[in-house]
């Protein structure tokens, strides 16, 4: 009677699952997000029938998504935390806008950020940015453009509450890195200038692929204006008014 012995299947280790990079400021690993402290109202139950409040500590909580999202809180804090002391800066000039360098940090801040999560081909320029506020809304932080359409245009980068709603939908477009804001949260310079930066480079994905070529970020810039649907005086207007404001930014210091 022969034996046969029979080979044992060699079961392979399971391979190790990657975590996903997360950029250096963040507050919280990849799929989560930071929340400050802030009071919780408890409902009413029979140990307590009023209710109470208790104050709720700072912690990452697990975004919805699963992936990349900011919230106001982290931006904000991010902010506070790493944007005092970055070297590439925009240019300091005013240009006789009110508030015309108030906003500096921020943009240098959020146009590295973006850069170092997106990694463009070509590195996005803060002077860029900063002319695209400057020809968007003046500097006014909280600018409506209708006054009487909650849902027009708003802030430093004038972000529409369509493109709010993208930025935060993770069943949309966006595959990742998200931005989860409400209206009101736009009024804020940081939030404004974070959401809008981001949406400057999905537009220049979508200026690519209309172009059949990678956009430039002026390509990206004409995509984020809509100009292509602007009547020709009004396009003419917008176009000039940006393109000036960005060479006198880029000569600052020359």
């Amino acid at each position: 009677m022969s034996i046969i012995k029979r080979k044992k299947k060699a079961h392979k280790a399971p391979k190790p699952v990657k975590s996903k990079q997360i950029h250096g400021w963040r507050v919280c690993p990849y799929g989560e997000h930071w929340v400050r402290t802030h009071p919780m109202h408890i409902p009413p139950s029979k140990s307590h029938p009023a209710g109470y409040v208790t104050t709720r500590h700072a912690h990452c909580a697990r975004n919805p998504s699963g992936k990349d999202q900011l919230y106001p809180d982290e931006i904000r804090e991010i902010a506070s935390n790493h944007f005092k002391n970055l070297k590439n800066k925009p240019c300091p000039m005013t240009l006789n806008f009110l508030n015309g360098n108030k906003f500096d940090d921020l943009i240098a801040g959020w146009t590295q950020y973006w850069n170092e999560v997106m990694q463009p081909k070509v590195p996005l320029d803060p002077n860029l940015v900063k002319a695209l506020i400057a020809s968007e809304s003046s500097f006014k932080a909280a600018i409506l453009a209708n006054e009487k359409n909650s849902n027009s245009a708003r802030g430093l980068m004038q972000i529409t509450n369509d493109t709010r709603k993208i930025l935060g939908d993770e069943a949309g477009e966006l595959k990742d890195h998200y931005i989860t804001a409400t209206k009101d949260d736009l009024n804020n310079p940081s939030v404004n200038i974070c959401a809008g930066v981001r949406w400057l480079i999905r537009k220049q994905s979508i200026a690519s692929s209309k172009l059949k070529h990678n956009a430039t970020w002026i390509e990206a810039v004409y995509e984020y204006k809509g100009l292509e649907t602007a009547d020709k005086k009004r396009r003419d207007e917008l176009w000039d008014t940006f393109k000036k404001l960005y060479e006198a930014y880029k000569q600052c210091g020359k």
